[in-house]
């Protein structure tokens, strides 16, 4: 992929091409930060120039960025972190590649000497190992709970699809198939159930209606109470 990196006012920036990107598209994101997607018909010399014209917006969000940043976990190697069945284990090595796997109730990353484990594309990789043993966990445990409070309270559904979604905790669609967010791994039991419990109410009720609600506590109890719960826990943070 081509790409060059500007430095705009003391913002790092990478520039690169997008096959998909029909206009010039800014991106600020979490141990990322700036990225510009240039289509073909614009010259990265003329995406700086558009860039430069933004450099003020860019700079507000930055600020907001680096505050979620420090909200982040950050991963040493002497980091204790688990999911629910599996510990993170970082290790020196003395190959050329980092690599990661996910076995015996172990999500094992190891990271070449060479390469510094403060690099935001480190701290990225092992991120992306805990979320595949949360996936993993998440597709053995979640699908059957869903049957089993279904069955429990008289609901029906379609499909379960477990997504790694870091907007919202689940979702159910007009047919009545349910989405859910592997990160429900991270909640105790009591709230994940409770999410399962909001989406199959929707399989009958659509909105957040008064019925939807009275519904809903029938199933879970205080619904309210459990909802202030689970807002509790921000999604992309871990």
């Amino acid at each position: 992929m081509e790409s060059q990196f500007f430095n705009i006012e003391g913002v790092d920036i990478n520039f690169f091409r997008s096959n998909r990107a029909r206009n010039l598209n800014i991106t600020i994101k979490p141990f990322f930060g700036v990225r510009v997607s240039v289509p073909y018909h614009v010259s990265f010399n003329k995406a700086k120039e558009i860039t430069k014209e933004k450099i003020h917006w860019i700079k507000s969000h930055l600020s907001k960025m680096k505050k979620a940043e420090e909200k982040f976990t950050f991963f040493d190697f002497d980091t204790k972190f688990q999911t629910r069945d599996h510990i993170l284990c970082i290790k020196h090595s003395e190959t050329d590649n980092i690599s990661s796997s996910i076995s015996n109730n172990k999500i094992s990353v190891s990271i070449p000497n060479s390469l510094e484990i403060s690099d935001n594309e480190i701290q990225n990789y092992i991120r992306k190992a805990i979320e595949r043993a949360w996936r993993k966990e998440a597709k053995e445990y979640i699908p059957l709970r869903v049957k089993e409070l279904a069955e429990q309270y008289n609901f029906k559904f379609k499909n379960v699809t477990i997504k790694n979604s870091k907007t919202r905790w689940g979702s159910c669609s007009f047919d009545n198939n349910i989405n859910l967010s592997l990160h429900l791994m991270r909640l105790p039991d009591y709230l994940v159930d409770y999410v399962i419990l909001h989406e199959l109410v929707h399989t009958k009720i659509k909105n957040h209606s008064k019925e939807f609600w009275k519904m809903l506590d029938i199933v879970s109890g205080n619904s309210r109470k459990l909802d202030r719960k689970v807002k509790e826990y921000t999604i992309q943070i871990y």
